[in-house]
């Protein structure tokens, strides 16, 4: 892989089935516009309904009460911050090694990482990955199993296996602003580093985490051929450089902000996340700081600039193997100083222990399962009633009806095309709409 194709700003629409280049607004702005494609991919991941959307979904403790704890809106932007900065130092050490291309900038590296930081969570189902195991526990129970006769292997995998990672690219390359048409169109650059896993579930790890759906292969198949990326299998590319950066920035931003999130909900001290902190910190003076949280905000900014200057470090020096597909089943925290790695993984383990199976976040998870599979007891069977029984009953006409003002199923559509439009709405949910819809319809909203 080489650096001209791996920052390519090319777009793609979808027509009639035929993905093909499509001319960047950039350039119909003039040559000395001031955004660039890469500002322009920004703008577009900022303005959408799917990021605002972000600011109800959970990050770590579903439907918090607290003021300040992480919604996956702020984890995101948080993410992109330090991807941004990461992307910068590395774009700055790229040019000062004559590895950038000419007619790029330091910062074109910062804003692609930081706009697939920002987009990374964008398919995240309410109540976090949990809701993820709600989705893909429903289409698993063997009593479902009628539902998906007919579809292909690839298909029955994919509904299966809701995964946040491929839902956020859904999102992105076909459910957004052009519907079925490209969706956000953003440059092929942008779209290869949201890739942290560029295969599909027919993948041997396809099953635990994939990035690709059968719906956006095509689109894919094109974006990889246009950045250069490596082709390891069927279906299987190497990983574009830019995304261990994206990866690296989400691992920071959830192992460190996490604790702070603790400490406001008084679940962990000030001074046990100091303590994780120390190793990273512990030549550093926070005398001026008038409280022990804001002393441990303090720390938690200075263990944050470490890792970054670590990871950047840790990015040059194995860029060759990065472009030469031959990094793959590694992560760049895992290459770091012992320091940062010890400091990551004491926090890991901490949230582990004390904060992810604390019983406050327990109850409302169990609750997730049948919040979600009551919303799909209702809208899978009306969908193969309309598609292979060819009959409805009145309920289930009715059920069709709440997603009409999103994708709505229609008479040509296949069970699989039904079932991802299913997912694409259930998903797409905030925690409080998801929890909203599923009372109501049990009758006991009725009550009020």
């Amino acid at each position: 892989m080489n650096w001209k194709n791996l920052l390519s700003t090319t777009r793609f629409r979808v027509k009639d089935g035929e993905i093909t280049p499509t001319v960047t607004p950039s350039s119909q702005e003039g040559a000395d516009a001031l955004r660039t494609d890469f500002h322009i991919d920004y703008d577009r991941v900022v303005f959408s309904g799917a990021f605002r959307r972000l600011g109800r979904k959970t990050q770590v403790h579903p439907l918090a009460e607290h003021d300040l704890t992480h919604n996956r809106l702020t984890h995101s932007v948080e993410v992109a911050s330090v991807g941004r900065s990461l992307g910068n130092r590395v774009g700055v050490m790229l040019q000062a090694g004559g590895f950038l291309p000419q007619g790029n900038t330091p910062s074109d590296i910062g804003a692609v990482v930081q706009v697939a930081c920002l987009a990374h969570d964008l398919g995240n189902p309410p109540f976090g990955h949990t809701g993820e195991d709600a989705l893909r526990d429903w289409f698993r129970r063997p009593e479902h199993s009628r539902y998906l006769q007919g579809l292909s292997e690839a298909e029955r995998s994919d509904v299966q296996t809701y995964e946040g990672n491929a839902h956020s690219l859904r999102i992105l390359a076909s459910l957004e602003m052009y519907r079925n048409k490209g969706g956000m169109r953003l440059t092929a650059a942008t779209i290869g580093t949201l890739l942290k896993y560029p295969w599909t579930t027919l993948h041997p790890n396809g099953r635990k985490k994939f990035n690709i759906y059968q719906t956006e292969l095509p689109f894919i198949k094109r974006v990889a051929d246009e950045l250069g990326l490596i082709e390891s299998g069927n279906a299987h590319w190497s990983r574009h450089p830019l995304s261990y950066l994206m990866e690296a920035a989400d691992d920071i931003c959830y192992a460190l902000l996490d604790l702070e999130d603790a400490v406001e909900l008084d679940l962990l001290s000030d001074t046990e996340v100091e303590s994780i902190l120390s190793e990273l910190t512990f030549t550093e003076s926070t005398w001026h700081a008038q409280s022990s949280r804001q002393r441990c905000a303090m720390l938690r900014g200075i263990a944050i600039g470490r890792a970054i200057e670590d990871v950047a470090q840790t990015f040059m020096m194995h860029q060759q193997d990065l472009l030469n597909g031959q990094f793959q089943g590694k992560d760049l925290l895992a290459l770091c100083s012992p320091e940062v790695q010890n400091t990551l993984e004491k926090a890991k383990e901490l949230a582990r222990t004390r904060i992810f199976r604390h019983h406050t976040k327990l109850i409302t998870e169990i609750a997730t399962f049948p919040c979600l599979g009551m919303l799909l007891d209702l809208l899978v069977p009306a969908a193969h009633a309309m598609l292979v029984d060819k009959k409805t009953d009145l309920r289930q006409t009715l059920a069709l009806e709440l997603l009409k003002n999103d994708d709505p199923i229609v008479e040509t559509d296949t069970p699989y095309q039904a079932y991802m439009k299913i997912l694409d709405f259930v998903g797409g949910m905030t925690d409080n709409k998801a929890a909203k819809m599923a009372q109501d319809l049990s009758g006991l909203g009725m009550l009020r």
